[in-house]
Protein backbone atom coordinates (compact mmCIF):
# COMPACT_ATOMS: atom_id res chain seq x y z
CA UNK A 1 0.00 0.00 0.00
CA UNK A 2 2.78 2.39 0.94
CA UNK A 3 4.64 1.57 -2.27
CA UNK A 4 1.54 2.29 -4.35
CA UNK A 5 1.13 5.63 -2.61
CA UNK A 6 4.76 6.54 -3.30
CA UNK A 7 4.34 5.63 -6.96
CA UNK A 8 1.21 7.78 -7.16
CA UNK A 9 3.02 10.72 -5.56
CA UNK A 10 5.99 10.39 -7.92
CA UNK A 11 3.68 10.22 -10.94
CA UNK A 12 1.79 13.28 -9.74
CA UNK A 13 5.03 15.23 -9.34
CA UNK A 14 6.26 14.20 -12.80
CA UNK A 15 2.96 15.21 -14.43
CA UNK A 16 2.97 18.53 -12.56
CA UNK A 17 6.51 19.31 -13.64
CA UNK A 18 5.70 18.36 -17.23
CA UNK A 19 2.62 20.56 -17.35
CA UNK A 20 4.47 23.38 -15.61
CA UNK A 21 7.23 23.15 -18.21
CA UNK A 22 4.64 23.48 -20.96
CA UNK A 23 3.16 26.53 -19.21
CA UNK A 24 6.59 28.13 -18.76
CA UNK A 25 7.39 27.74 -22.43
CA UNK A 26 3.94 28.87 -23.48
CA UNK A 27 4.29 32.64 -23.68
CA UNK A 28 7.54 32.70 -25.65
CA UNK A 29 6.45 30.03 -28.10
CA UNK A 30 3.02 31.65 -28.44
CA UNK A 31 4.64 34.99 -29.38
CA UNK A 32 6.67 33.34 -32.12
CA UNK A 33 3.66 31.34 -33.34
CA UNK A 34 1.47 34.46 -33.29
CA UNK A 35 4.13 36.48 -35.11
CA UNK A 36 3.59 39.45 -32.80
CA UNK A 37 5.09 40.73 -29.56
CA UNK A 38 2.52 42.72 -27.58
CA UNK A 39 3.99 45.33 -25.25
CA UNK A 40 2.13 47.46 -22.70
CA UNK A 41 3.51 51.00 -22.32
CA UNK A 42 2.48 54.33 -20.91
CA UNK A 43 2.95 56.85 -23.68
CA UNK A 44 3.61 60.38 -22.52
CA UNK A 45 6.67 59.36 -20.54
CA UNK A 46 9.47 60.60 -22.80
CA UNK A 47 12.22 59.62 -23.21
CA UNK A 48 11.01 56.18 -22.11
CA UNK A 49 7.91 55.89 -24.33
CA UNK A 50 5.82 58.54 -26.08
CA UNK A 51 4.00 59.48 -29.29
CA UNK A 52 6.32 61.63 -31.41
CA UNK A 53 5.53 64.49 -33.82
CA UNK A 54 4.90 61.96 -36.59
CA UNK A 55 2.25 60.20 -34.53
CA UNK A 56 4.27 57.03 -33.95
CA UNK A 57 5.57 55.42 -30.77
CA UNK A 58 9.14 56.36 -29.88
CA UNK A 59 11.48 56.26 -26.91
CA UNK A 60 14.18 54.22 -25.28
CA UNK A 61 11.92 51.35 -24.28
CA UNK A 62 10.20 51.34 -27.67
CA UNK A 63 13.58 50.86 -29.35
CA UNK A 64 14.47 48.10 -26.89
CA UNK A 65 11.21 46.24 -27.56
CA UNK A 66 11.61 46.73 -31.32
CA UNK A 67 14.98 45.04 -30.95
CA UNK A 68 13.34 42.21 -29.02
CA UNK A 69 10.68 41.73 -31.69
CA UNK A 70 13.30 41.76 -34.46
CA UNK A 71 15.38 39.19 -32.59
CA UNK A 72 12.30 36.98 -32.24
CA UNK A 73 11.46 37.43 -35.92
CA UNK A 74 8.03 38.90 -35.13
CA UNK A 75 6.22 42.24 -35.40
CA UNK A 76 5.93 44.65 -32.49
CA UNK A 77 2.51 45.77 -31.27
CA UNK A 78 2.60 48.65 -28.77
CA UNK A 79 -0.43 49.02 -26.50
CA UNK A 80 -1.07 52.24 -24.52
CA UNK A 81 -2.42 52.22 -20.98
CA UNK A 82 -2.64 54.60 -18.04
CA UNK A 83 -0.17 53.79 -15.28
CA UNK A 84 -2.75 51.99 -13.16
CA UNK A 85 -3.80 49.91 -16.17
CA UNK A 86 -0.37 48.49 -17.01
CA UNK A 87 -0.29 45.57 -14.57
CA UNK A 88 -3.94 44.58 -15.26
CA UNK A 89 -3.19 44.60 -19.01
CA UNK A 90 -0.31 42.19 -18.45
CA UNK A 91 -2.24 39.92 -16.10
CA UNK A 92 -5.26 39.77 -18.41
CA UNK A 93 -3.09 38.56 -21.31
CA UNK A 94 -3.61 41.67 -23.42
CA UNK A 95 0.17 42.20 -23.34
CA UNK A 96 3.14 39.84 -23.16
CA UNK A 97 5.57 42.35 -21.67
CA UNK A 98 5.13 45.41 -19.46
CA UNK A 99 7.66 48.02 -20.63
CA UNK A 100 7.42 51.10 -18.42
CA UNK A 101 9.63 53.13 -16.12
CA UNK A 102 8.49 50.88 -13.29
CA UNK A 103 10.45 50.10 -10.15
CA UNK A 104 10.31 46.46 -9.04
CA UNK A 105 8.89 46.31 -5.52
CA UNK A 106 8.00 43.40 -3.26
CA UNK A 107 4.32 44.33 -3.46
CA UNK A 108 4.29 44.46 -7.28
CA UNK A 109 6.29 41.23 -7.44
CA UNK A 110 3.40 39.42 -5.76
CA UNK A 111 1.49 39.92 -9.02
CA UNK A 112 4.15 40.00 -11.77
CA UNK A 113 7.75 38.92 -12.37
CA UNK A 114 10.44 41.51 -13.02
CA UNK A 115 13.41 41.07 -15.34
CA UNK A 116 16.86 42.26 -14.28
CA UNK A 117 17.01 46.09 -14.04
CA UNK A 118 17.89 47.82 -17.31
CA UNK A 119 18.65 51.23 -15.76
CA UNK A 120 18.78 52.95 -12.36
CA UNK A 121 17.26 56.33 -11.48
CA UNK A 122 16.67 58.29 -8.29
CA UNK A 123 13.52 59.94 -7.02
CA UNK A 124 13.64 63.71 -6.59
CA UNK A 125 11.52 66.69 -5.63
CA UNK A 126 11.24 69.51 -8.12
CA UNK A 127 9.61 72.93 -8.00
CA UNK A 128 9.54 76.27 -9.82
CA UNK A 129 12.55 78.48 -10.10
CA UNK A 130 12.07 81.21 -7.51
CA UNK A 131 10.01 79.07 -5.12
CA UNK A 132 11.11 79.36 -1.51
CA UNK A 133 11.54 75.59 -1.05
CA UNK A 134 15.15 74.66 -0.38
CA UNK A 135 14.94 71.53 1.79
CA UNK A 136 12.62 68.58 2.44
CA UNK A 137 11.49 70.33 5.60
CA UNK A 138 10.28 73.27 3.50
CA UNK A 139 8.12 70.95 1.39
CA UNK A 140 6.93 68.77 4.27
CA UNK A 141 4.20 71.15 5.43
CA UNK A 142 0.36 70.90 5.37
CA UNK A 143 0.03 74.00 3.20
CA UNK A 144 2.24 72.54 0.45
CA UNK A 145 0.69 70.43 -2.35
CA UNK A 146 2.92 67.84 -4.02
CA UNK A 147 2.05 66.31 -7.40
CA UNK A 148 2.74 62.64 -8.11
CA UNK A 149 1.72 59.97 -10.62
CA UNK A 150 -1.10 57.71 -9.44
CA UNK A 151 0.21 54.28 -8.42
CA UNK A 152 3.85 55.19 -9.04
CA UNK A 153 6.86 54.68 -6.78
CA UNK A 154 7.04 58.47 -6.61
CA UNK A 155 3.62 58.48 -4.95
CA UNK A 156 4.72 56.12 -2.16
CA UNK A 157 8.04 57.94 -1.79
CA UNK A 158 6.28 61.30 -1.42
CA UNK A 159 4.01 59.87 1.27
CA UNK A 160 7.07 58.57 3.10
CA UNK A 161 9.39 61.58 2.87
CA UNK A 162 6.90 64.48 2.94
CA UNK A 163 4.00 62.95 4.91
CA UNK A 164 2.74 66.30 6.16
CA UNK A 165 2.29 67.73 2.67
CA UNK A 166 -0.92 67.33 0.66
CA UNK A 167 -0.37 64.67 -2.02
CA UNK A 168 -2.23 65.17 -5.30
CA UNK A 169 -2.14 62.22 -7.72
CA UNK A 170 -2.39 62.45 -11.50
CA UNK A 171 -2.98 59.85 -14.19
CA UNK A 172 -0.63 59.90 -17.17
CA UNK A 173 3.05 60.65 -17.71
CA UNK A 174 5.51 62.72 -15.71
CA UNK A 175 4.90 65.78 -17.86
CA UNK A 176 1.46 66.09 -16.30
CA UNK A 177 3.09 66.89 -12.96
CA UNK A 178 5.36 69.51 -14.54
CA UNK A 179 2.41 71.11 -16.33
CA UNK A 180 0.40 71.11 -13.09
CA UNK A 181 3.32 72.76 -11.31
CA UNK A 182 3.69 75.52 -13.92
CA UNK A 183 -0.08 76.05 -13.92
CA UNK A 184 -0.04 76.56 -10.17
CA UNK A 185 -2.10 73.47 -9.32
CA UNK A 186 0.71 72.04 -7.14
CA UNK A 187 3.67 73.58 -5.35
CA UNK A 188 6.15 70.79 -6.05
CA UNK A 189 6.37 67.39 -7.72
CA UNK A 190 8.02 64.02 -7.14
CA UNK A 191 9.34 61.88 -9.99
CA UNK A 192 12.61 60.22 -10.94
CA UNK A 193 15.37 62.71 -11.70
CA UNK A 194 16.01 61.43 -15.21
CA UNK A 195 12.36 61.87 -16.25
CA UNK A 196 12.40 65.45 -14.97
CA UNK A 197 15.76 66.45 -16.45
CA UNK A 198 15.01 65.08 -19.92
CA UNK A 199 11.66 66.92 -19.97
CA UNK A 200 13.05 70.34 -19.03
CA UNK A 201 14.00 71.40 -22.61
CA UNK A 202 10.30 71.17 -23.53
CA UNK A 203 9.40 73.91 -21.05
CA UNK A 204 10.36 77.58 -20.73
CA UNK A 205 14.01 77.98 -19.73
CA UNK A 206 14.77 78.57 -16.07
CA UNK A 207 11.27 77.54 -15.01
CA UNK A 208 11.90 74.33 -13.03
CA UNK A 209 14.63 73.14 -10.70
CA UNK A 210 15.38 70.00 -8.72
CA UNK A 211 15.93 70.28 -5.00
CA UNK A 212 19.49 69.27 -4.15
CA UNK A 213 18.29 66.51 -1.84
CA UNK A 214 17.40 63.26 -3.65
CA UNK A 215 14.89 60.93 -2.02
CA UNK A 216 15.53 57.41 -0.80
CA UNK A 217 18.74 55.48 -0.37
CA UNK A 218 20.80 55.10 -3.52
CA UNK A 219 19.24 54.71 -6.94
CA UNK A 220 16.08 52.83 -7.84
CA UNK A 221 16.09 50.14 -10.56
CA UNK A 222 13.65 50.13 -13.48
CA UNK A 223 12.67 46.77 -14.97
CA UNK A 224 10.52 45.17 -17.64
CA UNK A 225 7.96 42.67 -16.36
CA UNK A 226 6.05 39.56 -17.44
CA UNK A 227 3.43 37.27 -15.92
CA UNK A 228 4.60 34.75 -13.34
CA UNK A 229 4.08 31.85 -15.73
CA UNK A 230 6.24 33.41 -18.47
CA UNK A 231 9.53 32.11 -17.09
CA UNK A 232 11.19 31.42 -20.43
CA UNK A 233 10.22 34.87 -21.71
CA UNK A 234 11.72 36.41 -18.56
CA UNK A 235 14.96 34.52 -19.13
CA UNK A 236 14.96 35.54 -22.78
CA UNK A 237 14.57 39.24 -21.87
CA UNK A 238 17.54 39.01 -19.49
CA UNK A 239 19.59 37.34 -22.22
CA UNK A 240 18.55 40.04 -24.70
CA UNK A 241 19.88 42.79 -22.46
CA UNK A 242 23.09 40.85 -21.81
CA UNK A 243 23.54 40.55 -25.57
CA UNK A 244 22.97 44.22 -26.41
CA UNK A 245 25.18 45.31 -23.53
CA UNK A 246 28.01 43.25 -24.99
CA UNK A 247 27.54 44.39 -28.61
CA UNK A 248 27.22 48.09 -27.82
CA UNK A 249 23.56 48.57 -28.78
CA UNK A 250 22.55 49.21 -25.18
CA UNK A 251 25.07 52.04 -24.83
CA UNK A 252 23.87 53.57 -28.12
CA UNK A 253 20.28 53.56 -26.88
CA UNK A 254 21.17 55.18 -23.54
CA UNK A 255 23.47 57.78 -25.14
CA UNK A 256 20.76 58.82 -27.61
CA UNK A 257 17.67 58.78 -25.40
CA UNK A 258 18.95 59.40 -21.88
CA UNK A 259 22.17 61.36 -22.17
CA UNK A 260 21.49 63.66 -25.14
CA UNK A 261 18.73 65.78 -26.62
CA UNK A 262 19.16 65.04 -30.34
CA UNK A 263 16.09 62.84 -30.16
CA UNK A 264 13.97 65.94 -29.56
CA UNK A 265 14.86 67.17 -33.06
CA UNK A 266 14.20 63.78 -34.64
CA UNK A 267 10.94 63.10 -32.83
Amino acid sequence: MIQKKLVSIVLAVVVTLFLTGISFAGTLSEIVKRGELRVAVQSGAAPYAFIDKNGVHAGSMIDFTKGMADSMGVKLKVLDFDWDGLIPALLSGKADILAADMTPTLKRALKISFADPWIHVQASIFTKIGASFQTLADVNKPEVTVGVLLGSTGESIAKKYVPNAKIKSYKGGGRMIISALLAGHVDAGVNDDLAVLTALPDYPPNSIRLLDKRLGQGKDPLSFAVRHDSVNLLQWINLYFQTIRSNGNYDKNIAYWMEGIEWKKDH
